[in-house]
């Protein structure tokens, strides 16, 4: 059975790639459109529960437009659902990305003028203009010192992640507002140029050489239970968003694994460490 997270096809429109393996209806190629708001939630259904969610300047590939929604597929980790019709807009080619935990876009290149929005770390801007302390964007002006340019990626997820402590837990969140395990090591990922799907059983089978259960860990080393991910920020230490703290935290590493195995969510399920 195909996952459906993944699958561009509802009960109105199925995308062209799938003709000869859905029957259907109506196929449909898509169109490219980007995201206008700052976060956006990627929903189950049209006003339904929250996935994931989309950050403004991500791309998706829209299928279908009805009743105000949009039915897309994420063009970073394939990842579908529906979003608010009134959260697209034209597509971007990016030139930079917030790397500072979170900033605000300003009326003017004046940190004392009105701030238009506040924008999540991994958000992706347009640079038209340089005015020194300053960049202009299309959402406004942002500070110079909490964008890095695309073209240079992060080269530590763990220390990008380590800027979201302290960040509410939020099922199903991407962002600096709101995030959950997965979230956190998609946005430390992508910040270092590493493809990585949504939730944590699929990065669970897509990320990383598997560990002997007994092998020592290390930074930046992943540690998988079932429905949990989470970052080894040192050998003996943890770095994940979690209910039990409601938020991104520290977690000594052994203590973790009891707590979890005794709440009833089970054994460690994968250790696994990611090329360099």
């Amino acid at each position: 059975m195909s996952d459906r997270r993944l699958t561009p096809a509802n009960d109105r429109v199925v995308a062209a790639s799938l003709r000869g393996r859905i029957d259907a209806p109506r196929f449909v190629e898509g169109e490219a459109a980007g995201i206008d708001a700052a976060v956006v939630d990627l929903r189950a259904a049209p006003g339904g529960a929250r996935d994931r969610q989309l950050l403004a300047g991500a791309i998706v590939t829209v299928f279908d437009r009805n009743a105000g929604w949009a039915f897309v597929q994420a063009a970073d980790d394939g990842y579908v659902g529906y979003v608010d019709e009134a959260a697209l807009g034209p597509t971007h080619t990016p030139t930079h990305r917030v790397s500072a935990r979170a900033t605000h876009a300003y009326a003017r290149p004046d940190f004392k003028s009105p701030d238009r929005v506040a924008l999540s770390m991994g958000t992706r801007l347009v640079v038209s203009a340089d005015n020194g302390r300053f960049v202009e964007t299309p959402l406004g002006f942002v500070p110079s010192a909490h964008l890095d340019p695309i073209a240079v990626p992060a080269d530590d997820p763990v220390a990008v992640a380590e800027r979201l402590v302290g960040t509410p837990y939020l099922w199903g969140g991407n962002s600096a507002f709101g995030i959950d395990c997965s979230g956190l090591v998609q946005i430390a990922l992508a910040a270092c140029g590493v493809p990585c799907p949504g939730d944590s059983d699929m990065q669970e089978r897509a990320l990383g050489e598997t560990l002997a259960p007994d092998a020592p860990v290390r930074r930046g080393d992943l540690l998988f239970w079932k429905g949990h991910v989470a970052w080894v920020s040192a050998p003996d230490m943890l770095l994940h968003a979690n209910v039990h703290h409601m938020a991104v935290a520290y977690e000594p590493l052994e203590a973790a694994i009891a707590r979890i195995a005794a709440q009833g969510d089970g054994a460690v399920t994968r250790r696994a460490r990611l090329s360099r």
